[in-house]
């Protein structure tokens, strides 16, 4: 009889003494020919129901739980767009930036290579492209500085003003580049924000001049200025040292590195805005 009790898996036959294995139970109740160790079988009911909850339901609560604590969001997701580990600075921002510099500077080459490296949508406007739309009747500067000049020049800013707007309504970045004076904010600076919007952010590069007759020599055009101009335009952009623009020497940096620089200060105007 001991040997029945064991067999029900409780393993325990202190509670349940082997001394009374014939219980009060009449053999006519539907077991006949049943042996007597069906009986251990007729108290299972009374304690299975209390070893059971003793042991699975500790055990249920410490299984179900992981599996949705290791699903983690992944952490170089921003937003929809998974940006590379490299990817750094502005990042998928969407904004709009004015590069200026003196003629020979290269921001016309630093703004399409930045702009063609972002990883989100970023269109560049350069205001000579602009400025050369008008074939007959163009008024170039280098023949002299005058009323017509002057005119070309505010119809380029005003299209590219407009260009940028409309790139920035449908979710597009852009770049501008143009040679700005810091004394004519009017006409200059105050200009660009009049025909992009107060959000435009404006970056000097100003290298070294040597470096900037380097570079004008090497272009070819109506783009290229006598060795005069380029130092007479180079000395009155350093105007801008003192005025709270930042400032980019990309004297020794090159094309790659120096869109990097601008980048890193671009996300620095984006986390501490100024009013310029």
């Amino acid at each position: 009889m001991q040997q029945g009790v064991g067999g029900a898996g409780w393993g325990q036959p202190g509670p349940h003494p082997a001394a009374p294995p014939q219980p009060p139970i009449p053999p006519a109740q539907g077991w006949p020919g049943s042996p007597p160790p069906q009986s251990p079988h007729q108290h299972q009911p009374q304690h299975q129901p209390q070893h059971q909850p003793q042991h699975q339901p500790p055990h249920q609560p410490q299984h179900q739980p992981p599996p949705p604590q290791m699903a983690p969001p992944v952490p170089e997701a921003t937003g929809h767009i998974p940006l590379p580990p490299a990817v750094a600075g502005t990042g998928g921002a969407v904004l709009a930036v004015l590069l200026i510099g003196p003629a020979g500077a290269g921001k016309t080459t630093v703004a399409r290579h930045w702009a063609s490296s972002r990883p989100v949508a970023t269109a560049h406007i350069s205001l000579d492209d602009v400025r050369e739309w008008v074939c007959s009747g163009f008024a170039d500067p280098q023949a002299g500085w005058n009323e017509h000049s002057e005119a070309q020049y505010r119809l380029a800013r005003r299209t590219c003003g407009f260009a940028a707007r409309n790139y920035l309504a449908n979710g597009i970045s852009c770049i501008l580049d143009d040679a700005v004076f810091p004394d004519r904010p009017v006409v200059g600076l105050g200009g660009w924000k009049r025909h992009v919007g107060p959000t435009l952010l404006p970056v000097v590069l100003l290298p070294g001049l040597e470096i900037v007759l380097e570079r004008n020599a090497a272009r070819s055009g109506n783009r290229r200025l006598s060795d005069e101009e380029v130092a007479r335009i180079h000395g009155r952009m350093a105007g801008w040292y003192g005025s709270g623009l930042p400032i980019i020497d990309n004297s020794h940096l090159d094309v790659e590195g120096t869109a990097r620089a601008l980048d890193e200060v671009l996300a620095r105007a984006m986390a501490t805005p100024q009013s310029w």
